[in-house]
C-alpha cells in the first residue's frame, strides 16, 4: 500500500467508513455529525454510575467555551469512530505522518499538512524547525543553542502571553518588538522565525493595524523569515486565512472549535517546515520526545478536519441560538433581569453568547457569586461573568460545547439561583488586629518552602501595600473582616499573570491561611509579624564628591 493510501485505507474498517473522500468531503450535501445525539436529562447528567463519578471527580456541564482546565470540547462521533478503528492496528508513524500530510493538504488546501500533540506542541516543534533546519545534529542539542546560526524568535508586544512559553522551551532568545521599524531593525541573521497570534477583530495583528500580519510578511518574505501564526481557538476557513495574509503556518487546536481530539493539534502551511517539524516530534527523539502522538490521534485529527467539511455549520449555530432562547425565556420573566445575546463575527471562539444581566445594587449578588454558586454545587455549570463598566453585573453562557438537553437544565439551574430571594451583605466587622508593619510570610508550596514578605498599610477594613516574592515585588490590595484577612497580589510578567489569593486568619501576630494560585493550584501560608527595631542612626550627606574610597 501506497503511503498516501494509509489514510484512505481507513474506508475498508468497520465503523470508520465515514472517513471521506475528498469529493464527498467537499460535497457538503451530507448531514451534520451532531445530529442524533441522545438528549441530556437532569436524571441522566446526575446518574451516579457516571465514569467520572466512580473516581469521586463532579462532571461539568459547559457553558464556558472550549478551555482546557475542563476538558476543551466533546469529540465528535465520527472523531471517535475513526479514533475507535485506528487503534485496531499497528501503523509505522513516519508512513502515517505522511499519509496524514497529504490527506490534509487535500482537505484543506495547503501545502501539507501536520498533527502534533496539542496545538503548544506543534508550536514548539515548529519553532525547533525553525531553529535547526531540520539538522537532527542541532536537534538533539536543544535547549543547548551554542554554536547555531538562529537563536532568535521575534515576538509582537501584542503576541506575548501564557502560549509563548512553547517558542521559548527550545532555548531561544525572544526578541519583543512594538512597530514596524523595530521590526525590520531586529530582524538579522540569527532570527529564525516570527511568531504572533490571532485575536478578535480589531487585534494587532488583524489587517489594517499598524503591526499587521501583512506588514510583518512584507518585511519579513524579503529577508526568508518564517511566520507563525499561533490560531488555536479559532474556526477552520479553508483555504486557512492566515496562509493567504502572509503567514507560512497556521497552528489550530484540534480539541477546540475542530472538536477533533483534545491532544491534538493542527498545522498547516509550508511542507518543508513541516516535516522539519514532524523531524521535531515524537516518535523521534530529541526535546519532542515528550510530545507523544498517538497513532488514533492522528487519524482522528484527520477525521475531525473530513467532518468540519461536512457539518452544517448554518444549522449548528441555529441550533446554539435556539438553546440560548430556552435559557434567556427561562430567565427573563425574573425581575431585574435582562438579557441579549451578541453574536460574534470573528473566527476566534465563534458562538453566540448569552448575557443574562442585572443591577447588584437591586438584587444583591454578582455575577462572580452566581458562577462560584452554580460550578461548585450540582449541577455544576461552568460559566463567564463579568462587572460591567456602568455597575451591572452578568454571566454569560457560551453553547458551542453544550449537548442536547443541557439547555433545560441550565434554564432551570439559572432560574433557580437568580429567582432566590437574597439579603444585602452585612456591612464588615471591626478588624481584629492592626496589621500595619511588616510581615515575614513562609509560604508552603508543594516541593518547597520560600520566604515572602508583605508590608501592610491598614484603613480600617482595607488594606494594601506589597508583596515581595520569590523573585518579584508587587502592589497588594485586601480586606480584614474580623479576624478573617483575603489578599490579592498580581506578578504581570510579560506574557504572563500569576495572581495570589492570600485566604487566613489573623491570630496576634500570625497570619495563617491558604493561598490559592488558579491554574497553579494552591499552597499554605503563615506570615509573622516582623517586630525587628532598626537602630536609630543619623545620616550624614557629604559636602561634594568623595575624597578617598
Amino acid at each position: 500500500m501506497k503511503r498516501r493510501s494509509v489514510i484512505k485505507g481507513l474506508a475498508l474498517l468497520p465503523v470508520a467508513g465515514n472517513i471521506l473522500s475528498v469529493e464527498a468531503a467537499e460535497s457538503g450535501k451530507l448531514q451534520g455529525s451532531l445530529e442524533g445525539l441522545a438528549e441530556t436529562t437532569l436524571s441522566s447528567f446526575l446518574d451516579e454510575k457516571n465514569i467520572y463519578r466512580s473516581m469521586g471527580v463532579e462532571p461539568i456541564i459547559n457553558c464556558r467555551g472550549s478551555f482546557t482546565i475542563i476538558g476543551g470540547s466533546i469529540k465528535l462521533p465520527k472523531v471517535k469512530a475513526a479514533l475507535d478503528a485506528a487503534s485496531n492496528n499497528f501503523v509505522q508513524l513516519d508512513e502515517l505522518a505522511e499519509a496524514a500530510g497529504k490527506r490534509l493538504s487535500e482537505l484543506t488546501k495547503t501545502e501539507w499538512g501536520m498533527v502534533s500533540s496539542g496545538c503548544a506542541a506543534g508550536v514548539k516543534h515548529i519553532t525547533a524547525a525553525c531553529v535547526t533546519g531540520g539538522s537532527p545534529e542541532r536537534l538533539i542539542r536543544i535547549p543547548d543553542l551554542t554554536g547555531f546560526e538562529k537563536t532568535e524568535v521575534i515576538i509582537p508586544r501584542y503576541s506575548r502571553q501564557h502560549y509563548d512559553h512553547a517558542v521559548r522551551n527550545i532555548g531561544v532568545k525572544i526578541i519583543t518588538v512594538s512597530t514596524a521599524a523595530e521590526l525590520e531593525k531586529a530582524i538579522n541573521p540569527k532570527t529564525a522565525m516570527i511568531y504572533l497570534t490571532s485575536g478578535t477583530p480589531g487585534a494587532a495583528s488583524d489587517t489594517g493595524q499598524p503591526l499587521s500580519l501583512e506588514v510583518i510578511a512584507a518585511i519579513a518574505k524579503p529577508m526568508n523569515v518564517p511566520i507563525l501564526m499561533d490560531a488555536a481557538a479559532e474556526s477552520l476557513t479553508i483555504p486557512p486565512i492566515h496562509l493567504k495574509r502572509g503567514a507560512d503556518i497556521v497552528a489550530y487546536s484540534g480539541g477546540k472549535t475542530i472538536r477533533g481530539p483534545q491532544s491534538a493539534g493542527l498545522m498547516l502551511g509550508n511542507k518543508n517546515i513541516l516535516l522539519a517539524a514532524w523531524q521535531a516530534s515524537a516518535p523521534h527523539h530529541g526535546p519532542g520526545r515528550d510530545n507523544k502522538l498517538d497513532r488514533d490521534e492522528i487519524v482522528g485529527m484527520v477525521a475531525a478536519v473530513e467532518d468540519w467539511l461536512v457539518r452544517d455549520h448554518d444549522a449548528e449555530w441555529k441550533r446554539w441560538l435556539s438553546w440560548l432562547d430556552v435559557i434567556s425565556k427561562r430567565v427573563s420573566g425574573i425581575r431585574g433581569i435582562s438579557t441579549k445575546i451578541i453574536e460574534p463575527v470573528n473566527l476566534n471562539n465563534k458562538y453566540p453568547v448569552l448575557h443574562i444581566i442585572w443591577d447588584p445594587a437591586k438584587y444583591p449578588v454578582t455575577g462572580y457569586e452566581i458562577a462560584e454558586e452554580v460550578g461548585r454545587n450540582k449541577p455544576r455549570i461552568a460559566l463567564g461573568n463579568r462587572d460591567e463598566a456602568d455597575g451591572t453585573t452578568s454571566i454569560q453562557i457560551t453553547p458551542g460545547h453544550m449537548q442536547p438537553g443541557e439547555e433545560k437544565i441550565v434554564a432551570e439551574r439559572l432560574y433557580g439561583v437568580l429567582s432566590k430571594k437574597r439579603n444585602f451583605k452585612p456591612e464588615m466587622t471591626a478588624p481584629a488586629a492592626n496589621l500595619s508593619g511588616r510581615w515575614d510570610v513562609e509560604v508552603q508550596y508543594a516541593l518547597s518552602t520560600s520566604m515572602h514578605s508583605f508590608v501592610i498599610e491598614q484603613d480600617g477594613n482595607w488594606i494594601q501595600g506589597t508583596h515581595k516574592g520569590d523573585l518579584d515585588t508587587k502592589n497588594m490590595v485586601g480586606t480584614i473582616d474580623g479576624n478573617e484577612v483575603k489578599i490579592r497580589s498580581t506578578i504581570p510578567i510579560v506574557g504572563n499573570i500569576i495572581i495570589y489569593l492570600f485566604s487566613g486568619k489573623v491570630n496576634g501576630d500570625i497570619i495563617a491561611g491558604d493561598i490559592h494560585m488558579g491554574e497553579y493550584l494552591t499552597a499554605k501560608f503563615t506570615a509573622r509579624r516582623n517586630t525587628t527595631k532598626l537602630p536609630k542612626q543619623r545620616v550624614m550627606i557629604p559636602g561634594g564628591q568623595p575624597l578617598a574610597t
